[in-house]
């Protein structure tokens, strides 16, 4: 089913390209008979460009795991209350995004500061690319400001470290291929050993790539027998799978935490008025825009930047 989402989505967003396209061939007409502007003509042609570098966006987030919900915590640093102020800013700008972009945020796990801001949170964000979009985030956070805190008005740094990792759904898909399956017959036993039939009616089965094999001899039927077998081969390949899903964000959380303080992605810099990605060099000179949940320019620099390496 998500798939099929995913592809319907795909339709609308070129049927939306293609009737912007034709608009801009109808304003054409129009000002050949000087009842559209040029002006008119730009407006419509930006609006295209747009929608393509939207559309070029959103085609990198291509992963298996990028369409699903996302988990983000938000850690703040050595520095106390500046450092808890700045994770709190951190939580209110993710919380402005997800809202502004049509997705459902719940708070999993909070503690608060000792003073003000927080300590630590963890927030999910439900809906579709939720980690696709914010999986660029991992990582160190960088303020520098004129500190609230501070009497004298001193220039102060702050850190707080962003996770992001996938909520790991229950809609896994087992696909099975017949010449991977090794099947055998045998007559069905009772206590003790005895056969409670002639007839080979009991079954065992064998995943090959697996190794997992399961049995059935429970009904009288050797179809019955197989079909039963079939379904709790089934029950096992979706509890690997799901286990594997497991491990491979067990390796991800792995892999922030070795580099957890060692890897500063972005500064944000409120008194000289910028805020820089430090691997895409993507950078704004409106930092408010940006703490207010403007974020989806550094989302695409990454992502870009990652498909062109």
């Amino acid at each position: 089913m998500k798939e099929i989402k995913q592809n319907k989505n795909w339709v609308t967003l070129f049927k939306s390209i293609e009737k912007k396209y034709d608009d801009l061939n109808v304003l054409r007409e129009f000002q050949e008979i000087g009842e559209a502007s040029d002006v008119e003509i730009d407006t419509q042609y930006q609006l295209i460009i747009d929608e393509l570098d939207e559309n070029e966006f959103k085609s990198t987030l291509k992963n298996e795991e990028d369409n699903l919900s996302a988990i983000i915590e938000i850690n703040a640093g050595a520095g106390g209350t500046e450092a808890c102020d700045w994770a709190a800013m951190l939580m209110r700008m993710y919380t402005m995004w997800a809202n502004k972009n049509g997705y459902k945020i719940s708070e999993l796990d909070y503690q608060a500061g000792e003073v003000a801001g927080i300590k630590s949170v963890a927030m999910e964000i439900d809906g579709d690319f939720a980690f696709g979009m914010l999986k660029g985030e991992n990582g160190v956070h960088r303020l520098v400001r004129i500190s609230p805190f501070n009497s004298q008005g001193k220039r102060m740094t702050s850190f707080c470290s962003v996770f992001v990792h996938p909520v790991v759904d229950d809609t896994i898909t087992i696909e099975i291929n017949p010449a991977d399956l090794e099947w055998d017959v045998f007559r069905a036993q009772g206590a003790g050993g005895q056969h409670v039939n002639k007839t080979e009616s009991a079954v065992r089965v064998r995943h090959l790539p697996s190794g997992i094999v399961c049995e059935c001899q429970t009904q009288r039927s050797q179809i019955q027998n197989r079909e039963t077998a079939m379904k709790m081969l089934k029950s096992k390949l979706y509890e690997a799978e799901l286990q594997r899903q497991l491990e491979a964000r067990d390796v991800i959380e792995a892999q922030k935490m070795k580099n957890e303080w060692g890897s500063q992605i972005r500064s944000y810099v409120l008194d000289d008025r910028w805020v820089k990605d430090l691997r895409t060099e993507y950078k704004v000179t409106n930092p408010d825009k940006v703490l207010d949940g403007d974020l989806n320019g550094f989302f695409k620099a990454y992502l870009l930047h990652k498909e062109q390496k």
